[in-house]
């Protein structure tokens, strides 16, 4: 028996950083949102023991280290199951792009687990799990519109907002995020201390009052409140130490602009940049006009929750 299980990318919708912890990590707060770009993941048991990964893409690794080796033998052990597990990798999404794509993958992998045992590990352990394995997978569990706090994996539901139309741009070229973390602390030791939680605690607040009692959500506006929310003062902290490391970058994101996006961000650390559109015909002639001028770029449109999980297994 095997599974096929579409592995979901994500867009940030605005992305604070926080200062380092003493766990090496940085306090984040973020707003996730899934759109429909995806990869697919199969994964099948049979007669034997292990984990085999198969990927077609060089960058991904197939050992230990794959995220979805790691989730897949954590499951395993919780759900006392045996056999070997294949998965397969069929890459879509771009290799370190901002996407949450190994993330999703290895949340994919986990879905097709349990489906392909016929076991289901407790909503808590499959959150937990998740945590543990890396910081992005645990909103790959819930999709839709997800607040991300912490190190960005204590995820919780926010009220779904309505689909809206996604042009997402790959630049040829990857982004590590380590790196980008520490160029981001070079630039705080540089430019003297800043107390950014009281930053972050502001930006909480502004989020969840603003957005969801008044402003920007106000009943009888017609334009769509993702939009309205994105321009609320949500901005990605990332943008100030990767664009002046990859000037394409930036210019990416001009171009986004210039091409009609009444949003335009990196995503993550990148090196995706997504812009959002008034409707999906506004998107469709973007990427027509940033194909001229040489962009890669693909339409797409945001996943509320409830189309997530209606689209996440493959017939």
């Amino acid at each position: 028996m095997t599974v096929t299980v579409r592995s979901f990318a994500k867009i940030n919708l605005g992305l604070r950083i926080g200062a380092r912890r003493d766990d090496g990590f940085h306090d984040l707060l973020t707003v996730y949102q899934t759109i429909g770009l995806h990869d697919l993941i199969r994964v099948s048991s049979g007669r034997g023991r292990g984990i085999e990964i198969l990927c077609t893409d060089p960058r991904v690794p197939t050992d230990e280290s794959n995220t979805c080796f790691r989730v897949v033998e954590k499951a395993m052990l919780a759900l006392n199951a045996k056999g070997r597990i294949r998965i397969e990798i069929e890459k879509r999404l771009p290799v370190q792009g901002g996407l949450g794509g190994a993330s999703a993958n290895a949340v994919a992998a986990l879905l097709g687990l349990e489906r392909v045992l016929k076991k289901s590990l407790p909503a808590a352990q499959r959150l937990r799990i998740a945590a543990e394995v890396g910081s992005d997978l645990p909103l790959f569990l819930i999709g839709g519109t997800v607040l991300g706090v912490g190190r960005g994996e204590q995820v919780y539901p926010l009220e779904d907002l309505p689909a809206t139309a996604c042009v997402v741009v790959t630049p040829e070229l990857g982004v590590s995020t380590p790196k980008a973390f520490a160029e981001w602390d070079r630039k705080l030791t540089v430019a003297g201390p800043s107390d950014r939680m009281i930053e972050l605690g502001r930006g909480l607040s502004a989020w969840l009052s603003e957005s969801y009692s008044g402003a920007p959500f106000r009943r009888g506006r017609r334009e769509n409140p993702l939009l309205e929310l994105v321009r609320a003062g949500i901005k990605n902290d990332f943008e100030q130490v990767v664009f002046p490391e990859y000037p394409e970058l930036s210019e990416s994101k001009s171009a986004l602009e210039r091409a009609g996006a009444k949003y335009a961000s990196l995503s993550g650390s990148g090196s995706a940049l997504y812009g959002l559109f008034a409707s999906k015909e506004a998107a469709r002639a973007a990427v027509a006009r940033l194909g001229k001028q040489g962009w890669k770029a693909q339409a797409t449109v945001t996943l509320t929750r409830a189309e997530y999980w209606k689209r996440i297994v493959e017939a």
